[in-house]
């Protein structure tokens, strides 16, 4: 048994029937949802920056501490495992979320936020990088601050290491990725008024006259809440403009 494997498949991949030998290559499921959602710092990946995220979500969401990896190349990252898949449009807006609360003043074209609405998504690590030879891995978080200059590897990482630091990852239950999507004001359940889904406005946290969604949610409303994302994204300006240019074309698609 793999157990590198069976850490990322009980983390980040999509579910399979059988437990996998091998890591699975891909992070977005056959419909289109993720497990795995990662914020990537780039340009000078600053741990202290991105630590910012990584005890905020710990203090202030009472969420589980994400994995923390370096990209191989440029980029330091988190590494969010949800216990319960999610559409591309809604993890996107959890991790948005996170850069407007806890990087307020951080250079958006500094981070990527994966997946995007377009289903573009991390490289899984750890990995050989093409042309350098450098690997992406998993790090300790003691051992994160090293990194900041060189956020790789020279040697492929130890399988078992790599294991034993997903071991200690905890999932994010649906009802506290639910009440963190509240808290964070980025998703307004079905129902909620328009005013509250523009950009730059909180959504009202729930309460006995505005219960929060249900995990399942119905598909119209999920529907309509990743339509009503996309338009935040490329109605924002101080979203990157590529980013805008992305929720665009996904919106003249789905409408096409």
């Amino acid at each position: 048994m793999n157990t590198l494997a069976t850490e990322l498949q009980r983390l980040y991949l999509p579910r399979l029937e059988t437990e996998p030998t091998t890591p699975p290559d891909g992070l977005v499921g056959p419909d289109g949802t993720v497990r795995a959602l990662v914020m990537e710092l780039r340009r000078a990946p600053d741990w202290e920056v991105l630590a910012q995220v990584w005890r905020g979500v710990q203090a202030e969401l009472e969420l589980p501490a994400p994995a923390i990896a370096v990209s191989g190349d440029d980029a330091m990252q988190l590494w969010f495992a949800l216990a319960d898949p999610v559409d591309a449009a809604q993890g996107h807006a959890f991790l948005d979320g996170l850069r407007r609360r806890f990087l307020p003043d951080v250079d958006a074209r500094r981070l990527r936020l994966l997946p995007t609405p377009a289903l573009e998504h991390a490289a899984l690590v750890p990995a050989e990088q093409a042309g350098s030879g450098n690997w992406s891995a998993f790090v300790a978080p003691d051992l994160a601050p090293v990194f900041g200059d060189t956020p790789w590897l020279d040697i492929p990482p130890n399988q078992e290491g790599q294991a034993g630091l997903l071991r200690s990852i905890a999932v994010v239950k649906r009802s506290a990725f639910d009440a963190a999507m509240d808290t964070l004001g980025t998703w307004a359940p079905p129902g909620a008024p328009e005013q509250a889904t523009q950009p730059g406005q909180p959504v009202a946290p729930a309460g006995p006259d505005r219960p929060a969604q249900s995990a399942a949610g119905s598909g119209a409303g999920a529907a309509a809440d990743a339509v009503r994302f996309l338009r935040r994204v490329m109605d924002d300006e101080g979203a990157p403009m590529a980013l805008r240019i992305e929720a665009a074309k996904v919106l003249l698609h789905s409408h096409g």
